[in-house]
């Protein structure tokens, strides 16, 4: 069995009702937006997310979910679709998963206005049923995320970044959003309890060492969906190149801080770049804080009886950093 089909296993019933329910929140009497987010639906990713919602509530609750635990997840994938969405215009990117993005097939104006929308009925999702606890997780989440976002553009353009700061960005930018499906996850079926910050922190750590896992991929041969290099070219200050930079001569600095702010579409030079960050221990540093970000959400897990769905959360802690894309 695959890695996620094993993951997904013991909360398969649920993921399958929660896509139909899905499906219902998103609809609209707009023509247009319903043929977009039918579109969307049917070129969904993995959906980890709502995985680590409905397999948190499960583990906490005696293998039980509960109407809350559904809409959680759909508020999840709502807001995580919007940003998606909203991304792709920033980005200018055509392509998502290998598929055309909503901008590149409708334009931008619309993709905004279809981001928009998506996080309205997110929010609305809760208010109508009068989840203040649910809306209050998800409201935190945006606007870290939108925080990590205008931080790391920031950051780009002085190259001034320190570690401290990077963990910062990642920690807004990436780790917030899982840090939030899995606290969505405990405060569906315990409410005002510790296991509601527990699950976040075990969420966070999950996030952080997801995107140092995204970051060494930019240094990597495999063909992972996006090409090698890039995070140089968009002037991303990522861990390996941060290490490189702390760990250098004044004169190497120099030429690394020049090569990354006016050399990085020289196809040439990014790969001397990149040579450099590796020869200077850059991916072994990010490896190992990457494996200590993993310890502690195992350490949080184990704390926990075993059942099928500890089980699950392991694997997919493991995953986040074994994947190959």
């Amino acid at each position: 069995m695959k890695i996620v089909a094993q993951i997904k296993d013991p909360v398969i019933r649920e993921m399958e009702l929660f896509e139909n329910k899905f499906r219902d929140s998103m609809s609209s009497k707009v023509a247009l937006l319903n043929r977009i987010t039918y579109y969307i639906v049917n070129r969904k990713g993995k959906q980890m997310r709502p995985m680590f919602v409905f397999l948190t509530a499960k583990l906490l609750n005696n293998g039980e979910v509960n109407e809350r635990t559904y809409r959680g997840a759909s508020i999840i994938e709502l807001i995580h679709t919007a940003s998606l969405v909203h991304d792709d215009v920033v980005d200018e990117s055509n392509k998502r998963r290998g598929f055309f993005s909503i901008n590149a097939l409708w334009k931008n104006k619309i993709a905004v206005l279809v981001g928009d929308y998506l996080f309205s009925k997110g929010l609305l999702l809760s208010l109508d049923h009068g989840d203040f606890d649910l809306l209050r997780i998800i409201s935190v989440a945006v606007r870290e995320m939108s925080e990590g976002e205008l931080l790391q553009i920031e950051k780009a353009r002085r190259l001034d970044i320190v570690e401290d700061v990077y963990y910062d960005i990642i920690r807004q930018k990436t780790a917030t959003l899982i840090a939030a499906c899995c606290s969505m996850g405990a405060c569906s079926v315990k409410p005002d309890s510790e296991e509601v910050e527990t699950f976040r922190k075990f969420g966070e750590y999950c996030g952080m060492a997801f995107q140092i896992k995204d970051d060494l991929f930019d240094y990597g041969d495999q063909q992972i969906g996006k090409p090698t290099g890039i995070d140089i070219k968009e002037q991303k200050m990522t861990l390996p190149l941060i290490y490189a930079l702390n760990n250098c001569s004044k004169k190497e600095k120099k030429w690394l801080i020049n090569s990354v702010k006016n050399h990085n579409r020289d196809k040439k030079r990014v790969r001397e770049v990149i040579q450099f960050v590796k020869d200077q221990g850059g991916l072994d540093y990010a490896e190992r804080k990457m494996h200590e970000f993993k310890r502690l959400a195992l350490d949080i897990l184990l704390t926990y009886p075993q059942t099928n769905y500890r089980d699950s959360l392991e694997l997919m802690v493991n995953y986040v950093v074994d994947r190959k894309k």
